[in-house]
């Protein structure tokens, strides 16, 4: 496994600022990489600070448990375990939380870990190679209407009745198990597609989801996010698929609305209920100079709420 592999941290600045962070205040990472925000909230915290991050791969657990920070803490999980890891560890409130989403420029450059169909490698595709399925074990044994539900849902394919017929077709002389023999096997069935774009990124994009449950787990750590944190605090999201964020944008949209009450019920408006959080300012994207110089930064959108009530 190449470790050296390096992670240009998009929305760097941006995501950080959104955190307002407070020197002595408590913070997560759920989604570490290779460190890049992490390293900037640590510059931001005094010695009373702490960071606690998460990530499922045992790469990113290598370059994290690297650092000499007795203010730092990485931990192999899922953020979709915040909560409970949180808790844990005698903690009920924090003062922010950043998730950076989707997969990061190690695993795509990793041809190891079967990502990307830029090279011809095992198809893997899990962020955790210590457990659960591959890509190629999965292929196996879904049935087809699986497979074409799952790259039409989460890669938004109109081709996927197709794909997954030619999947099932080929498989049945031997099976699918490299990462160019998916992308070759899709490239003969997609007629089209959008100038620049590989026939096969939909296809790609689609099972690293479904292999990952990257939308369950996103919806399942975003509550407990909110719960956990306290007065003031801020909820910073990056996301990359249109999928990610509809369900951030959701999320936000619906802890920020007031609780709906019975019509022609007579409440004056200082008596309605204050809604759990806020929205802060608009949908942040990356500047064209960021993508000019970090291609993978173009679809990124971040996202900020806060906790409502007063900070201590």
């Amino acid at each position: 496994m190449s470790f050296g592999l390096q992670h240009e941290t998009v929305l760097l600045e941006e995501a950080v600022a959104a955190l307002n962070i407070k020197p002595d205040g408590i913070y997560v990472d759920a989604t570490f990489g290779r460190g890049g925000h992490s390293r900037a909230i640590l510059a931001q915290l005094g010695a009373n600070g702490r960071l606690i991050a998460f990530d499922k791969d045992p790469a990113a657990m290598v370059a994290g448990q690297g650092w000499q920070d007795p203010r730092f803490e990485i931990v192999h999980s899922s953020f979709a375990q915040m909560a409970e890891a949180v808790s844990s560890r005698g903690l009920t409130q924090v003062s922010g939380v950043l998730m950076d989403l989707g997969v990061s420029s190690p695993q795509l450059d990793d041809a190891e870990r079967g990502f990307s169909f830029r090279f011809d490698a095992p198809l893997d595709m899990r962020m955790d190679t210590t457990r659960g399925l591959s890509a190629a074990a999965w292929l196996a044994d879904a049935d087809e209407g699986e497979i074409r539900g799952v790259i039409k849902d989460y890669g938004e394919e109109r081709y996927a009745k197709s794909i997954a017929g030619a999947i099932v077709a080929q498989r049945a002389g031997a099976p699918i198990t490299t990462t160019k023999r998916l992308a070759d096997l899709v490239a003969g069935v997609v007629p089209t597609r959008e100038p620049g774009q590989n026939p096969a990124t939909r296809t790609f994009q689609a099972i690293r989801i479904y292999i990952n449950r990257e939308l369950e787990e996103l919806s399942l750590a975003l509550p407990q996010a909110e719960q956990l944190l306290a007065p003031g605090g801020r909820l910073a999201v990056i996301s990359f698929h249109s999928l990610e964020d509809r369900i951030v944008k959701r999320f936000m949209r619906e802890v920020s609305s007031p609780p709906e009450l019975p019509r022609r019920l007579p409440v004056r408006a200082a008596d309605i209920p204050i809604p759990e959080m806020r929205l802060v300012g608009r949908a942040i994207r990356p500047g064209a100079a960021e993508v000019a110089a970090n291609p993978r930064a173009r679809s990124a959108i971040l996202r900020i709420a806060e906790r409502c009530g007063v900070a201590e």
